[in-house]
């Protein structure tokens, strides 16, 4: 009895220090943290066909990053407006055919990156050109 306490003893000694090690590492990163994100598939989070919101940003470089598929927006214009900032762009909806008569991938192209000059308050606007029933996430990530 007391060989098999001793050794479940170790066996969890084992496991917690391994587990430690790898994690000490290989430390999980977020790579491309998420400074906005929404995911409009709702006709109701629109006001009048367009989508607004506001939120802080700190000064660097960032990206868009869409998630659609074949029902969403064919345009997807996305507005920020900030005191020393301003971005304006219309992302096209673009699919791609991945193999004969099986699937699509989606993307939205366009100029999907920008600097920000200094931290400060924006306000995002997200127009889909009517197409409030197409859902989409968008995301800003550093």
């Amino acid at each position: 009895m007391k060989k098999k306490l001793i050794l479940g003893i170790i066996v969890v000694i084992a496991v917690t220090v391994s587990i430690s090690a790898i994690s000490l590492i290989s430390p999980e990163k977020n790579e491309n943290p998420k400074i906005f994100h929404v995911r409009l598939a709702d006709p109701k989070m629109y006001k009048d066909g367009i989508f607004s919101d506001t939120f802080t940003i700190k000064n660097g470089t960032y990206k868009f990053r869409f998630v659609p598929n074949g029902d969403s927006p064919e345009v997807l214009t996305v507005t920020l407006k900030g005191n020393s900032f301003s971005f304006s762009e219309d992302f096209k909806l673009n699919g791609t055919l991945q193999a004969p008569g099986t699937y699509y991938t989606w993307e939205y192209l366009g100029q999907d990156k920008i600097q920000i000059p200094d931290e400060q308050n924006v306000q995002i606007v997200i127009n889909p050109q009517g197409d409030i029933l197409g859902p989409v996430s968008v995301y800003i990530e550093k």
